[in-house]
């Protein structure tokens, strides 16, 4: 499975050893919420990432975005060290609809494990369906080989100088709030990258905090599904910019390609283009 899990589906293979479980929940108001309510209560079976430890490197203030990406080989160092093998079937979750999950999702393509998928519904769905959680920490089963170094990368990214909107479709995640550039709670300039569009993340979801199913999710991209030009995604630190990616993969729209550094990166150099409202 390569872009969503059931909660069915993971309930029936919860015990299957080919199959590794991961919580990625994460507050930006609170770096430290996911991994207390990860050792409070989590799937059983499950092992804990943090966005900002494990999924990002170090930010460096007026030269990277918020959450740039770690070196990859850094991050297959610690994906194996939860014993995942481009064979074993990960599953990713959260309770923030698949925010951090799906940059998880996205990254394990990054290093080519097609095996990936992320939980359609998060932990709420889960217990919703009256599954047991657990406050068990698993103990990780290390590999040591890497598996991975003669893999192809199954996705695209792309950095601030090449991007041009001239020649890509640009499409951000954010709500269309901080795209017109009316608030800005997090980053140091408001905006977006003249020429973007405004496809927020959360209109992916459905009230449940499911996904929209593939045709519904095809007519929101149906824009994305037709350009002849590449179609660029980035969000505010490249997280929720993933879950569009996700998205899109589910409605069939392929070879999407990622701005990690997204907006937060863009504002880093004060020579770069900023447009407010709705226009381009």
């Amino acid at each position: 499975m390569d872009t969503l899990v059931s909660v069915i589906e993971l309930a029936i293979n919860l015990d299957n050893p080919a199959w590794l479980v991961v919580d990625c929940r994460f507050s930006l108001a609170d770096s430290d919420a996911g991994k207390r309510a990860y050792s409070e209560s989590h799937i059983p079976g499950a092992f804990y990432t943090h966005l900002e430890e494990q999924m990002s490197s170090s930010r460096v203030p007026g030269k990277t975005g918020r959450h740039p990406l770690p070196e990859k080989a850094d991050w297959i160092q610690t994906i194996q060290s939860l014993g995942i093998t481009p064979a074993t079937q990960v599953v990713m979750y959260d309770d923030a609809g698949g925010a951090c999950a799906a940059r998880m999702w996205w990254m394990l393509r990054w290093i080519g494990h097609e095996q990936a998928a992320v939980l359609d519904g998060g932990l709420q769905a889960w217990q919703r369906a009256g599954h047991a959680v657990s406050s068990d920490h698993p103990l990780s089963k290390s590999v040591g080989e890497n598996d991975y170094a003669g893999l192809r990368s199954l996705v695209e990214l792309i950095d601030a100088g090449e991007i041009d909107a001239s020649k890509q479709l640009l499409l951000d995640a954010r709500e269309l709030l901080r795209y017109r550039g009316e608030m800005e709670p997090i980053d140091a300039v408001a905006g977006h990258i003249p020429g973007a569009l405004c496809f927020p993340f959360s209109g992916n979801l459905d009230d449940q905090g499911h996904f929209l199913g593939p045709e519904k999710l095809s007519e929101k991209f149906r824009q994305a599904a037709k350009s002849t030009l590449p179609v660029v995604c980035y969000c505010g630190s490249g997280v929720t910019a993933a879950h569009n990616i996700l998205a899109m993969t589910i409605a069939g729209i392929d070879n999407c390609i990622l701005y990690p550094g997204s907006w937060s990166d863009w504002i880093s150099d004060p020579s770069r283009p900023v447009a407010t409202g709705d226009g381009n």
